[in-house]
């Protein structure tokens, strides 16, 4: 079944449907319900749902309290406040106890749109990779939050998991299971590698069509797990691919391309250019258009690797 819906709808209703199953859930936002669409699970569970107002902070205390207290907490706001305004309650209180609390914030990165550079968080993989013990978990696809999210009810401790505001077109089946530190080869290819994550992941498999057209074999390779990242896996495309891309809707400073790159240095040096945001602000407009002017649509992304690859 296709399931072309954004990965924050889709955590809404897998929360909702994970609480039917296990009492110990209780969730909680900053005044944003509704557009984290946890709102779905107030619905049905109201007495289990926290409002704490526009307070992230307290949100993150408090939520480290109920989760020190027996309960499986998941934390939802926007990414830019959960990882930004919040990040040291997150480091302190949370990541450093060990706390069973599962950030899951919405409206990363430029695909906000209209709210602007001020509400696009084009650093919050950066910020939560930082953190101690903070696992970093990035779904390109609706089925892929939901799977994400079933192992988040099953392992303890803290988790950042970075949702959008934009529809996502399917990438992965309804039988994907999801595995900690691990990635998807999507598509084989043998002149270049695009390692992706997130929203961008279908744009970078029809950037791959694209490539074949012009005579490139491109492997794409999703990387839902950032932190920890699947270094088998990179180095496996680095011994067989001439180049290596990193693909993300995030900026290209301390992002998926980052982590890549620190496998590379120490197992496996190799070529690898990093396309996503260029250490900048992101900016209002419909995302669309953002994402054609950071070129992260198919195009943008092919014509990238073509001009990267031609140079070699």
């Amino acid at each position: 079944m296709s399931l072309n819906i954004a990965t924050r709808e889709a955590y809404g209703k897998k929360l909702a449907a994970l609480g039917e199953t296990h009492p110990e859930i209780v969730v909680m936002d900053a005044d944003l319900s509704g557009s984290t669409k946890t709102n779905v699970f107030k619905k049905a569970f109201p007495e289990r749902h926290f409002n704490v107002g526009v307070a992230e902070q307290n949100l993150m205390g408090t939520a480290a309290g109920l989760a020190l207290s027996g309960h499986t907490v998941f934390v939802s706001t926007f990414a830019i406040f959960a990882t930004g305004r919040a990040w040291e309650p997150v480091r302190q209180s949370i990541a450093y106890p060990q706390a069973n609390v599962k950030v899951c914030a919405t409206h990363a990165g430029i695909t906000v749109g209209e709210d602007g550079a001020s509400h696009q968080s084009v650093e919050d993989i950066a910020l939560m990779c930082a953190i101690p013990s903070m696992k970093v978990f990035v779904p390109a696809d609706a089925h892929q939050t939901m799977s994400m999210m079933d192992y988040l009810i099953k392992n303890p401790g803290p988790a950042y998991l970075r949702l959008g505001r934009a529809k996502t077109d399917q990438v992965f089946d309804a039988d994907y299971v999801f595995e900690e530190g691990k990635g998807t080869i999507l598509r084989e290819g043998t002149d270049v590698c695009l390692f992706t994550t997130g929203f961008v992941t279908k744009a970078a498999l029809d950037a791959a069509s694209l490539l074949e057209d012009k005579g490139i074999s491109a492997s794409v390779v999703c990387m839902g797990s950032i932190k920890p990242i699947d270094e088998d896996l990179i180095v496996a495309m680095a011994s067989k691919h001439k180049v290596l891309f990193s693909v993300e809707e995030h900026s290209v400073v301390g992002g998926l391309g980052a982590a890549v790159s620190e496998v590379l240095t120490s197992k496996k040096p190799a070529r690898l250019f990093r396309l996503g945001v260029q250490d900048d602000f992101g900016q209002s407009a419909p995302y669309q258009e953002l994402i054609k002017h950071y070129e992260l649509d198919k195009e943008g992304i092919s014509r990238q690797v073509l001009t990267k690859y031609s140079e070699l």
